[in-house]
């Protein structure tokens, strides 16, 4: 008795285990996210966290500057994925939903829009067909992806 009441329990252990993965893994992306624009404009500014007042600055402003402008930027605040200083630093592939356009970006700030603040430059990469200029904004799908950093 004793046998399979330890048995039945590590098996209820095990399966708990496997959901909570399988909801970790699916909480790393999120679609019909609501995507604005920002003018961190990074290329003006030598890609300096500093000078832009990103939330990240204090975790990563002092990466090589080849990490900081391998991807264009975006502020974090969508309903999927770890946010605050968890997201620093991590990289999103963002895709238009309207269009399918899609592009890395890196997360150097938060935001409170309940999406993403893309930087211009990554908006307008996405916004191929110039809807969301017009709009203001985007609707996207995004996914934490490896930096290959």
């Amino acid at each position: 008795m004793a046998v399979s009441r330890v048995s039945l329990l590590f098996v209820m252990a095990s399966v708990m285990f496997v959901l909570a993965a399988f909801d970790g893994v699916k909480a790393q992306q999120a679609h019909g996210v609501l995507a604005t624009y920002n003018l961190y404009n990074p290329q003006k500014i030598n890609w300096d966290m500093r000078t832009a007042s990103t939330f990240c600055a204090t975790w990563d402003a002092d990466m090589p500057l080849a990490w900081r402008q391998r991807y264009g930027w975006t502020a974090f605040c969508g309903p999927a994925g770890d946010h605050g200083e968890p997201s620093c630093g991590r990289c999103l592939q963002v895709t238009n939903r309207a269009t399918g356009a899609s592009t890395v970006a890196r997360v150097v700030d938060q935001c409170d829009n309940g999406g993403l603040d893309l930087d211009i430059s990554v908006f307008k990469q996405i916004d191929t067909d110039g809807g969301g200029m017009a709009n203001g904004h985007l609707s996207v799908d995004y996914s934490f992806v490896d930096c290959q950093d």
